[in-house]
């Protein structure tokens, strides 16, 4: 369709943009704008987040050959469009968003925002105050050649800590915890922002986000 067909059709009021008439061509239309032309569907894309609760053992991708996806637990006619906002390692557990929308997930992750990832870490080793002041200070990774932000560590017992992060960097938590020989034995993620993990949620079971949930994690 030419410019000046486009321009005619909306001066007939043909086309309807989120329920309303559009007559101006410069007209934005974002991904989950509902556009209609003569009553017929052109793009009707609805907005999806999801709320999993990530078992161990499982990969947080979109599709993996040998090993079973965060996607193959979602029972969902819609879970192709989804891909994953933040990831957990195979053997981690707990909170783990879902998406259709492209621009909300890249906004969770720019470190300026500074959204706080919260996690419970069981380790091998006793744990003693050294720990809470070093992973307060950050740590350097060679490899990157970066310096962590400082994260905060709360000792819940002799080997269990509460960690909050404001990044994800690759085995973030486990690299942190390496730096004093002390293996990691599980790591579960609880809470990403004001966003708590549902506690009626199963391993492996999922639901939509709140609308509420959805508006404290918005981007302002």
């Amino acid at each position: 369709m030419k410019r000046g067909d486009v321009r005619a059709v909306l001066a007939q009021g043909r086309v309807y943009v989120d329920g309303q008439v559009a007559n101006d061509i410069a007209q934005l239309i974002h991904q989950f704008s509902q556009v209609y032309f003569d009553g017929v569907v052109l793009q009707g894309q609805t907005p999806l987040y999801v709320m999993l609760n990530k078992p161990a053992g499982v990969v947080s991708a979109t599709k993996d050959k040998d090993h079973k996806t965060v996607i193959d637990l979602l029972h969902r006619d819609d879970r192709d469009q989804l891909h994953i906002s933040g990831r957990l390692d195979f053997n981690s557990t707990g909170l783990l968003l879902l998406t259709n929308d492209g621009y909300w997930s890249r906004q969770l992750s720019l470190p300026d925002r500074k959204i706080e990832k919260v996690y419970t870490v069981t380790v091998a080793k006793p744990l003693t105050h050294d720990y809470v002041d070093a992973f307060a200070a950050g740590m350097y990774f060679e490899y990157e050649n970066i310096t962590t932000r400082p994260a905060q560590l709360k000792i819940l017992s002799d080997y269990v800590a509460e960690v909050s992060i404001q990044e994800g960097r690759y085995h973030q938590i486990k690299r942190m915890f390496g730096r004093f020989q002390n293996e990691v034995m599980a790591l579960h993620r609880y809470r990403i922002g004001a966003v708590d993990l549902d506690a009626t949620l199963a391993p492996g079971e999922s639901r939509d986000l709140t609308r509420d949930e959805v508006a404290a994690l918005a981007v302002s």
